[in-house]
């Protein structure tokens, strides 16, 4: 917009309206029209044309966002039909745009997260005005890059805790018999105990706040065997097996009179997790294991078949049994879904742990004990250590915190940035940038309202002196007669047949 431009006198005096040059001052209204004219907000002094009060964000010249004006009560801007009046037969009248779509709310707040990442990059323009930013753009690379190895760390994990996790440890068992001899109103008897702990690792402290695992907790099932000539066949058993209710204990402990020394045998059965197998002797030998997990076991004679080539050539799921094979699985031909059906019988209980033991009786209150350590398997302590590190969501919460705090220094960058485009434009050419600014704010404000038209050409009068005009006045008064007659017919209960 040219500041040399008039705007073009009235073609004729229209009854009604004011005659005579505008002099200044508030405008009169007319009624059942808009107001034309007012004050434009934020360009500095009275201008004619419609209000111009508004900037949408980004609404081009590098200009930052300012505050919507209100109009009036009564106005509206020029264009914008008041309500109950119909449209013109005009092409330039109808220009209410369509509804916008309900999903583009939705789609737009997606494609906002998606862009989450994008954001907390700098401009170009804002690199290349601060140098120093490299040092930043630097630290997002390797973000990035350490991102995707923990990403990759945890799926590693995740796939590792699928597999036991088992480790060796020392279980130290302690068998011990007291003696008490006859008195006055007792007879003699001995006490045996059996009891035992964990061994903790020789290079770890001790950790007073951690629970300890009960003695019987890694056994299955635990049998005393007495002398049968001392205690007779019915007397010299004496059992322990783990059922779903059973409570856990620190020891056992069995009591029987007597004055003579006793020779017993212990049998522990071991709690295996995953369950373990005995493998026939024959198997064991060809393999070399002897007591495994089922998915050892079959891993194991997949590792033999592959070394010695018996997967058929030909017929990929079968195997050719060589004769150490064939003596042992009866058979010399097999799928490689035969292989558990073939095993089953092969695979026994583990054998028990014995531990021979005699029960001294020698000399009043004589105390005797024994020290065996046993092998068993635990879980690993990383395990544990795994799990909540997966778990864990403190880590990730100061990580949000922190990436929020930068996606806000970044906005308020590229804010800064606007402001700085923003007066340096107005301080190299201020009337251009002037002109553009309300090029700018015309366009904004059409936008805003949802106005498609052009207001810069229906401020002047001979807008309202075309053909199509007095068709839409006879329209208008249409409407505002079939709006009352309604209205009527409402009050009344009056149908319209």
């Amino acid at each position: 917009m040219q500041q040399s431009q008039r705007f073009p006198a009235q073609p004729q005096h229209t009854p009604g309206f004011p005659q005579g040059p505008y002099t200044g001052g508030p405008r009169p209204s007319y009624p059942g029209g808009p107001q034309i004219g007012g004050p434009l907000v934020g360009g500095g002094g009275q201008m004619g044309g419609g209000r111009m009060g508004l900037v949408q964000p980004g609404g081009g010249a590098g200009i930052p966002p300012q505050p919507m004006t209100a109009l009036p009560p009564g106005h509206s801007y020029p264009g914008i039909h008041p309500q109950g009046m119909s449209s013109p037969m005009h092409p330039g009248l109808d220009r209410k745009r369509p509804a916008p779509d309900p999903r583009s709310a939705a789609q737009q707040l997606k494609a906002k997260k998606k862009k989450r990442v994008a954001d907390k990059i700098l401009p170009q323009r804002v690199r290349d005005l601060v140098p120093e930013s490299q040092a930043y753009m630097d630290l997002l690379s390797f973000e990035r890059k350490l991102d995707s190895t923990i990403m990759r760390k945890r799926l590693d994990i995740q796939e590792a805790l699928k597999r036991p996790m088992k480790q060796k440890r020392k279980l130290r068992v302690f068998i011990s018999n007291t003696f008490y001899p006859d008195g006055e109103e007792s007879v003699s008897s001995w006490e045996l105990r059996v009891e035992g702990r964990l061994m903790e690792d020789s290079g770890k402290p001790h950790d007073p706040t951690k629970a300890k695992r009960k003695f019987s907790s890694f056994f299955k099932s635990l049998v005393i065997e007495l002398d049968k000539d001392l205690y007779g066949p019915d007397n010299h058993l004496v059992e322990w097996h783990r059922t779903q209710t059973t409570q856990e204990t620190d020891g056992f402990q069995v009591k029987r009179p007597g004055d003579q020394n006793v020779r017993c045998t212990l049998l522990l059965m071991l709690d295996y997790q995953p369950m373990q197998f005995k493998l026939d002797m024959r198997l064991a030998r060809l393999l070399g294991i002897h007591t495994q997990t089922r998915p050892v076991i079959i891993n194991a004679l997949w590792q033999y078949i592959k070394t010695h080539r018996l997967q058929d050539a030909h017929e990929r799921e079968y195997i050719n049994c060589d004769k150490y094979l064939e003596q042992i699985l009866e058979c010399k031909r097999m799928k490689f879904s035969e292989i558990p059906s073939r095993l089953h019988p092969l695979l026994m209980p583990p054998d028990p742990i014995v531990i021979n033991h005699v029960i001294m009786v020698e000399g009043p209150d004589a105390k005797k004990t024994a020290c065996y350590d046993i092998d068993v398997e635990v879980d690993d302590t990383l395990k544990q250590q795994m799990n909540t590190f997966l778990l864990s969501t403190q880590s990730q919460q100061e990580i949000q915190a922190l990436d929020n705090k930068i996606h806000e220094t970044v906005e308020t960058i590229n804010q800064l940035k606007t402001n700085r485009d923003f007066f340096l434009g107005f301080a190299k050419d201020p009337q251009e940038f002037i002109n553009n600014w309300l090029i700018s704010q015309t366009r904004d404000l059409k936008t805003m309202t949802d106005v498609a038209g052009n207001p810069e050409e229906e401020r002047h009068a001979e807008f309202y002196f075309q053909p199509w005009s007095q068709e839409a006045v006879c329209r208008y008064f249409y409407g505002k007669v079939q709006q009352r007659r309604i209205e009527l017919e409402q009050v009344l209960n009056i149908r319209n047949n």
